[in-house]
């Protein structure tokens, strides 16, 4: 499959551009009488990528093609999902179902309506391009019935956001450029804001930001949020946050382990340990334990300094919370924990 390095590492292309490889593949079998070996679609900022063809079939009035998703060196749960697009002559214009291992929307709040497959609005427009295309190029009408499957999609959607947003059935055919950039932090953030956004049509009025499984688990039970509550923060609370900011809920608590919270408590919006990191002199010179600068982890810290770091570190981290958010309306509270689930302070609420 032919593919770009992104510095050191390999990108790869997203369900949406396996789908429409195979769309395209399909058509030219239905309408032209035989499958490439391969096929080059033009993704939507102007790259041409070839995919070969790893599944092909065909019927009276229907033909289906299968493309091995290389999500490169991301570590993506569809990578090697097979993506398989069906096509048959439909009615009227272009119909996406969803096959098996494809979910539905069940959820307002989400780029697609409730009760259609999750195929988002890019991949669907690139499937209509090709659609298109060769609908020009074989001299037919463009009326087909477009149903996309990937085998073990409903296993693999377990390991995603979907059953929280609301997807059910499987999988989602996604992507914006067709590309998949290695560990994309963007990618990442817009599920959060995904999130949020189903929150709110949902008429969510509490949701929760935590930094890990056991925050988040300790944070749910604590507050008895359901699943769709809880967004994947992770490490960007900048993300979560500026996005809340302008898309509002009533209350947001943020939760996390002592180190990721101390440096949100320090002013850091990203905790990734490679992109922050936690100043000892300042947390010495808050606590007036000069002993403190000579720690090498959070935790260490809380270990010398005790229950007066914890509650310090909720209450400044609902401070810079509260500054992110540029406004009072949103109720927000801090939980902090320690490694196994046990809850070190709160503040706010």
């Amino acid at each position: 499959m032919s593919r770009k390095p992104t510095g050191d590492l390999r990108r790869g292309w997203t369900t949406g551009a396996c789908a429409t490889a195979a769309v395209k593949a399909a058509l030219m079998q239905l309408w032209g009488g035989a499958f490439p070996c391969d096929v080059q679609i033009t993704l939507p900022k102007g790259e041409t990528p070839v995919f070969p063809l790893a599944h092909h079939a065909a019927g009276d009035g229907w033909a289906e093609v299968g493309i091995t998703k290389d999500a490169g060196d991301d570590p993506d749960v569809t990578h090697g999902a097979l993506v398989i697009a069906k096509v048959k002559k439909g009615v009227q214009g272009i119909v996406f179902k969803s096959g098996k291992g494809v979910g539905s929307v069940t959820k307002p709040g989400l780029p697609i309506a409730v009760g259609e497959p999750a195929i988002n609005p890019v991949p669907r427009a690139m499937m209509e391009g090709v659609v298109a295309e060769m609908a020009e190029a074989f001299g037919q009408s463009a009326d087909i019935e477009i149903t996309v499957s990937i085998p073990g999609g409903a296993e693999l959607a377990q390991k995603t956001w979907n059953p929280r947003l609301g997807i059910e059935g499987g999988l989602s055919i996604l992507g914006t450029t067709g590309i998949v950039r290695p560990f994309s932090c963007a990618a990442w953030i817009a599920s959060i804001h995904r999130g949020i956004d189903v929150a709110r049509a949902d008429g969510l009025r509490h949701v929760a930001g935590c930094t890990g499984a056991t925050s988040e688990r300790v944070v749910q039970q604590l507050h008895a949020l359901p699943d769709h509550a809880m967004l994947d923060m992770g490490d960007f609370a900048g993300g979560l946050l500026k996005y809340l900011a302008k898309h509002p809920v009533e209350r947001i608590t943020i939760g996390g382990g002592i180190g990721k919270m101390t440096k949100l408590a320090q002013g850091a919006l990203d905790l990734h340990s490679g992109r922050s990191q936690v100043d000892f002199q300042a947390l010495a010179d808050g606590l007036g334990q000069p002993a403190l600068a000579d720690a090498n982890t959070a935790l260490a810290a809380y270990e010398m300094a005790g229950e007066e770091m914890a509650k310090m570190v909720a209450a400044q981290a609902l401070n810079r919370i509260r500054s992110v958010l540029h406004t009072t309306d949103i109720k927000t509270d801090t939980v902090v924990i320690d490694r196994a689930g046990t809850v070190l302070a709160r503040a706010g609420g």
